[in-house]
């Protein structure tokens, strides 16, 4: 590379700034470098340094721009007259990078970085410049060294001072004057300090970036758990894969480790994992390693330091072997950093953010995340600092044996009085009763207790559809009749019977097994006040089960036979009976026993909907949710509250519906049911989001339904669903990157739920890419849904995609593959027909696009040609529909963007004319625009005028809709008339418009448009 010229230096240092920040980068720059230092070009050597400095300080590597700083500071010192005033002010604006540099490099001693600064300070003050930059890097200076006196005075001298060009950005200075104050545990003064950066006030290339991740903790410590939450998804997918922000990176992986997401926290670490190794710059390392430690160490504490495996140069490791390695690797840092600042501070700091807690037991963040392998928790020591041990009382005895056997008892009560209630906590108590039990001798084991837990087992594994169910169902039976305690028996009869339907049993036999359980029921004790309870069971069951049994027999029939005849009117005869059944129970037990009418009546809401009658439905649905209430069961009133809210919906009654649905999350307080948790919020928030200004709530239960569905294993169903609601409000309110990020997390499980909802997902996903600016990506997103689109009959949606991704691409450097969005979706449109405004519209992008990358005279006539055509298309449209607003807006558009093509072209060809007379004549290398001469000049403008003063009239015939796209062609056509030299012309036009803007109802005109006009108006006749 040495051997180039000095014009392929300049090319390669250009194509260089196009490439992604890193090592790649770094090390073309420091080729080129060593090329222009080689060629003699001076001038072309100090940019090429510059370019190295830059593509260091993006990187892992910052601490290597003080070399190449040394050699310009260097050309600087030997002639200061060679550099013009960009190139002095670039060395001067570098030197506050290499002074952070300096004291980030243990390796410099503690007076080489100070006389820096005092040579920095020197330097400023010579070239005229404010103190306050070398202010800023004097906090920096103390802070680390662990000088708080001089850091607070350094602060107070740097606010005081003047801004000035070599003042850092608002931006960088507010994240770190927040800093400050956080590194002072003010957490809401850093905050507070922080605000203008957070709201998007003040921004630059790396910012809202960085203080998004480091307000995270001071929020999560200010119980602001929302807000930190929203800066994480922000924030993360700003900071994602930027080397540069490896300290922030770290900051987010810390914050998802104290927060109980440790499973994103991984996440983020593979992501990020080329940078577990030794970097360049020591200080990136101990704080992006700082933050994977805390992690590390979050996992150990989980159970997962043995088996998690994590990457590490090239092989896996566990997370205890990776811990140790990358711990040893930053206390070794911290070390040198205190060697050479003759303190502790940086180790003392170290090991502190190691010691945190975690800060809230779980922060659902709404994002999908792969859950962490199951693993028991594993005791490890803290490197912070514990209790005193309490020692243990003796005047408090150890519980006996007696007492132990008593407190078994008691809370073999509670578990009964819960599962005869029918209390969603009554599994959780039999549980947790099993593992006491278990640790007592069989001998001391009440018979009767150990039927009730043996029970308990088979009931489970009847739920779980496992194969032993009907033994262990069996069993239980036979201990309770042993035990005289008919009423259970009599209901593990009955569950034999349903776990005979589970498993496909001939309906004979299930039917057998029915009669049985009767039998048991009606053979109990009329003085047993189970008895009634049992027999209604015993109806419910059969009335339930009984139609399934016939499907089965019908099924066989069909089999038999091959025709289906009437199955329609069998299953219409067969909703009807099994309505009047339940009916019929719902008036025998309605009064003894609510709780079992309340479950029959929602049988009943959901056979009734089945008939086609939503009305009917709602009726029952809520007279069961009622009963449930009525009865003390108001846990039972959740699935037919969270029912008959979707009915609500599905006919147009949002506003019921969120009443039937807050009453379900109402009652389901005491439901332990992941799940059932989940659909409730779920509900919830999907009538929410009906309301205009019911987004910001409906995130909020659709994150904590994600949450839900993530806890019962439905990460890929109800929690995508949960969390395709959850983007929908975020964008509501506008937070489109944090749905963005949301809808990524999950994009795998939506698109498996079908293809309308796999196009719909697409869609929004693009949508929500276009709002962030992620013009590629966001293009990706179109072009996947048109793919999706393309067996379809009708073809414009497949072309509508296709010219929104030619959209996004046009934004971008990608050119080409925009020019060929546009004819892909052009055709598609033509092949449907009945389009003329998207034709026109997608004419007229391709006419700028061809104008893109340079303007000559094949460019601009193929521009011209396409706005022609687009005119022809929405000329052909309208002579069918002449009075079609959208068709006249539309060409009134195209005709005032063709006046535009003619005057870049104006420009163009003055512009090859000025460089024309400055190279005597020669043609201009700049430009392939062939000058033309004044009269063609003068038609151009002339073809600008009628085509502008066309389009405002038609804009003038739209209405008031309009008066803005007339002002700008009226002010257009002015400014034309000026270079015609006719600007009394101009002055003209803009007066008449004046006179009729004056004349118009108040509120029609918009404020700025007199005040302009009056303007130009002053300038034309300067």
């Amino acid at each position: 590379m040495s051997n180039l010229t000095p014009e392929e230096i300049r090319k390669a240092l250009h194509e260089n700034h196009l490439l992604p920040h890193g090592a790649a980068r770094n090390a073309q720059a420091e080729a080129l470098a060593a090329a222009a230092e080689v060629c003699g070009d001076r001038a072309l050597f100090r940019n090429a340094l510059v370019t190295l400095i830059d593509a260091y300080e993006y990187s892992s590597e910052r601490t290597r721009m003080m070399v190449p700083f040394a050699r310009l500071l260097q050309e600087y010192d030997r002639d200061p007259g060679t550099f013009d005033r960009g190139e002095a002010h670039s060395l001067f604006w570098r030197f506050k990078w290499v002074s952070g540099q300096i004291i980030n490099s243990p390796e410099i001693p503690l007076a080489s970085a100070a006389g820096y600064l005092e040579d920095m300070e020197r330097r400023y003050r010579l070239a005229g410049y404010s103190e306050r930059a070398v202010r800023q890097s004097e906090y920096y200076l103390a802070d680390a060294i662990g000088d708080d006196e001089r850091a607070e005075r350094a602060v107070a001298a740097w606010q005081a001072a003047e801004r000035d060009e070599m003042s850092d950005c608002h931006a960088c200075e507010t994240n770190s004057q927040g800093a400050f104050w956080a590194t002072k545990g003010d957490d809401a003064k850093a905050i507070e300090i922080w605000e203008p950066v957070l709201a998007g006030k003040q921004t630059c290339q790396e910012e809202p970036h960085r203080v998004l991740a480091r307000s995270l903790l001071p929020l999560l410590r200010q119980g602001r758990f929302d807000e930190a939450r929203a800066h994480h998804l922000r924030g993360y997918r700003l900071a994602r894969g930027n080397e540069s922000l490896l300290r922030s990176i770290g900051q987010h992986i810390e914050f998802c480790a104290l927060t109980g997401n440790e499973a994103r926290g991984l996440e983020i670490l593979f992501d990020h994992d080329t940078h577990l190794k030794p970097l360049t710059d020591v200080k990136a390392q101990l704080d992006f390693h700082g933050g994977v430690l805390v992690l590390l160490e979050r996992l150990t504490t989980l159970g997962h330091g043995a088996g998690a495996s994590v990457p590490y140069e090239g092989s896996a490791h566990s997370v205890d072997e990776l811990y140790a390695v990358l711990r040893a690797g930053c206390l070794d840092i911290a070390r040198r950093f205190d060697a050479r600042n003759g303190n502790s501070r940086v180790s003392d700091r170290f090991l502190a953010r190691l010691g945190r807690a975690p800060l809230v037991n779980v922060l659902p963040l709404g994002v999908r995340s792969s859950a962490l392998p199951q693993a028991a928790p594993t005791a490890v020591p803290t490197p912070v600092p514990t209790r005193t041990p309490v020692p243990a009382n003796p005047a408090v005895p150890e519980p006996s044996d007696a007492s132990a056997r008593a407190d078994v008892d008691a809370s073999a009560e509670r578990a009964r009085h819960a599962r005869d209630q029918g209390h969603p906590g009554a599994d959780a108590l039999w549980s947790q009763l099993a593992v006491r039990v278990a640790a007592l001798p069989e001998s001391e084991v009440d018979p009767l207790l150990a039927a009730d837990l043996a029970d308990h087992r088979a009931v489970s594994a009847a739920r779980a559809g496992a194969p032993e169910a009907a033994e262990l169902l069996a069993a239980a039976r036979d201990r309770y009749r042993t035990l005289g305690q008919a009423e259970r028996a009599a209901l593990a009869e009955l569950r034999l019977a349903g776990v005979a339907a589970q498993a496909g049993a001939d309906p004979t036999e299930t039917r057998r097994l029915l009669a049985t359980a009767f039998s048991a029921a009606e053979a109990l004790d009329p003085a047993d006040p189970a008895r009634a309870r049992r027999i209604a069971r015993a109806e419910l069951t059969t009335i339930r089960l009984e139609p399934y049994l016939r499907s089965i027999e019908a099924a066989h029939e069909h089999d038999e036979s091959g025709h289906d005849a009437g199955h329609d009117h069998e299953q219409d005869h067969g909703h009807a009976e099994l309505a009047a059944e339940l009916d019929s129970f719902i008036t025998s037990y309605a009064q003894s026993l609510p709780d079992v009418a309340a479950e029959a009546e929602e049988m009943l809401g959901r056979v009734i909907l089945a008939q086609g009658d939503p009305e009917r439905a709602l009726s029952s649905l809520a007279a069961s949710a009622d009963r449930a209430v009525a009865a003390g069961c108001p846990w039972q009133a959740v699935d037919a509250l969270v029912l008959r809210a979707g009915v609500l919906l599905s006919l147009g009654r949002p506003e019921e519906a969120e009443e039937a649905a807050r009453s379900g999350l109402e009652h389901a307080a005491e439901l332990t049911d992941p799940e059932e948790q989940g659909v409730v919020r779920l509900t919830l928030a999907d009538t929410l989001l009906r309301r205009r200004d019911g987004a910001e709530e409906a995130a909020e239960h659709a994150l904590t339904a994600a949450h839900w569905f993530d806890q019962a294993g439905l990460s890929a169903d109800g929690g995508a669903q949960a969390r395709l609601l959850l983007a929908r409000a975020y964008a509501r309110t506008e937070r489109y990157a944090d749905a963005a990020e949301v809808v990524q997390s999950t994009l795998p499980d939506l698109l498996e739920h079908g293809e309308q909802q796999a196009v719909f997902v697409r869609e929004f996903l693009g949508d929500l890419l276009r709002e962030v600016r992620d013009l590629p990506a966001s293009a990706e997103q179109y072009l996947h849904a048109a793919e999706l689109t393309k067996d379809w009959e009708d073809p414009r949606p497949q072309a509508g995609f296709a010219q929104a991704a030619a959209d996004q691409l046009a934004g971008t450097e990608l050119v080409r593959e925009a020019v060929a969005a546009y004819e892909r979706a052009l055709e598609l449109y033509r092949r449907a027909g009945g389009a003329p405004v998207a034709e026109a519209r997608i004419l007229r992008s391709s006419a700028w696009l061809a104008l893109r990358e340079e303007v000559t005279a094949d460019t601009v006539a193929a521009a011209r040609a396409l706005m022609d055509e687009a005119a022809g298309v929405l000329e052909a449209a309208s002579a069918a529909d002449p009075q079609d607003p959208e068709l006249r807006a539309e060409l009134a558009q195209t005709w005032h963007q063709s006046a535009q093509v003619l005057d870049r072209q104006v420009r163009a060809m003055e512009g090859a004319d000025e460089e024309n007379d400055d190279e005597g004549g020669a043609e201009s290398a700049a430009s392939a625009v062939t000058a033309l001469g004044e009269a063609e000049l003068t038609a151009l403008r002339l073809e600008e005028i009628r085509l502008w003063d066309r389009a405002a009239v038609v804009y003038a015939e739209l209405g008031h809709d309009h008066l803005e796209d007339r002002f700008q062609c009226m002010n257009n056509a002015a400014w034309t008339e000026q270079e015609l030299g006719r600007p009394e012309a101009g002055v003209e036009r803009i007066t008449a418009l004046m006179e009729e803007l004056r004349a118009l109802p108040e509120g029609v005109t918009q404020e700025w448009m007199l005040p302009n006009a009056e303007r130009i108006i002053a300038r034309l006749r300067a």
